[in-house]
């Protein structure tokens, strides 16, 4: 995960992906696990919704609504099918992230993530942050980028072979955003109004792009492409390598593998509606697993509420018999610690429980 930026931090260890093509083994800083753990064999039914189907006007959407609200009470997280992304677009985007990827590591790192390669900063090519000597790594190189506001794009961080193509699909993806927020307001029947999720963005909402590259990797049962964690933002669109798994999510007590489909979208739920919610919608705890003989690939738009706003449980979801479950919190001191959190494996949204 990522820290704000500019903060001077021990030395980033050199990439997963150089690390990958050199050794038989893994080494000690990306140990997270015992190795005994059993393999994870159920498969999470996770709902589809028809997004077209959902948005006709009319009401012609019925069974998707009611498919909706299960899927945000229960799993907090579903795919979407008709979504109106062109499978080119899809298949462009997944396209030129690959050949970021597989370019030669001094071309990688003109869009580096360190400055003088000494400070951290939030965008850029790399490792994730890294807090301390002693962190347990992730088996994972990712390019993170700020794509909204549009006006603050950093495009010297942009890599040419994907620039034209992220600015397309970031826009289809930001119009499948609003349509999905409309949607999930009128799934809270309690609030009374469809446009309440698009007004708590407010006018400097972010939206960051991130690129996760997972090699593979020597010692699947010992290291995890990405730790446990729930996402600090508001919701996020997944485009998920459809040949390689490895997203899994944990609930009541199980982890399950988390499938897709070619062409679809995944919806992942975070902490902010979580919050605002009052825990009616579930941001839910997932990770990444490693494969020991195949790459790995993911394109992810994570969609945030305006980092100077607060949140808290929406006024009208509270009453003596239902008392709020979150404090007010802001939501750029959120996450600053949700960051400071997942460095040392622990989620920050419990800090927002009363």
């Amino acid at each position: 995960m990522e820290s704000a930026g500019g903060e001077a931090r021990p030395p980033p260890p050199p990439p997963v992906q150089e690390l990958a093509g050199a050794a038989n083994d893994v080494p000690a800083r990306y140990v997270a696990r015992a190795g005994n753990e059993p393999k994870v064999t159920v498969t999470a039914p996770v709902p589809v919704i028809d997004l077209a189907c959902l948005c006709q006007p009319g009401g012609g959407g019925a069974d998707e609504a009611s498919k909706l609200r299960l899927a945000l009470e229960s799993w907090g997280l579903f795919l979407v099918t008709n979504h109106g992304i062109e499978a080119t677009l899809m298949d462009a985007m997944m396209d030129s992230s690959r050949e970021f990827f597989r370019q030669p590591l001094q071309e990688k790192r003109k869009h580096s993530n360190m400055i003088d390669g000494k400070h951290f900063q939030l965008q850029g090519y790399g490792n994730d942050r890294v807090a301390s000597e002693d962190q347990v790594l992730d088996w994972c190189d990712r390019l993170y980028l700020l794509v909204e506001p549009q006006e603050d794009r950093s495009l010297d961080l942009w890599p040419t072979c994907l620039r034209d193509v992220l600015h397309d699909f970031t826009t289809e993806c930001t119009r499948v955003k609003d349509c999905l927020l409309l949607q999930m307001a009128k799934a809270l029947d309690e609030l009374g109004d469809d446009g309440y999720f698009i007004d708590q963005f407010g006018d400097r909402a972010d939206t960051h792009a991130r690129f996760s590259y997972y090699p593979p990797c020597a010692r699947p049962d010992l290291v995890f492409g990405l730790r446990p964690h729930s996402d600090g933002t508001f919701l996020s669109l997944l485009m998920l390598d459809d040949s390689v798994g490895g997203l899994q999510v944990f609930r009541d007590g199980v982890w399950y593998d988390v499938r897709t489909r070619p062409h679809t979208l995944l919806v992942n739920l975070g902490d902010q509606i979580e919050i605002i919610s009052n825990g009616i919608f579930k941001s839910p705890v997932h990770r990444v697993v490693t494969n020991a003989e195949k790459e790995r690939l993911s394109v992810v738009l994570f969609y945030s509420i305006d980092p100077e706003r607060e949140i808290r449980p929406a006024d009208k979801l509270i009453d003596e018999n239902h008392p709020a479950l979150y404090k007010k919190v802001k939501v750029k001191e959120y996450t600053a610690g949700l960051y400071e959190h997942f460095s040392r494996g622990k989620l920050v949204k419990e800090t927002a429980k009363i």
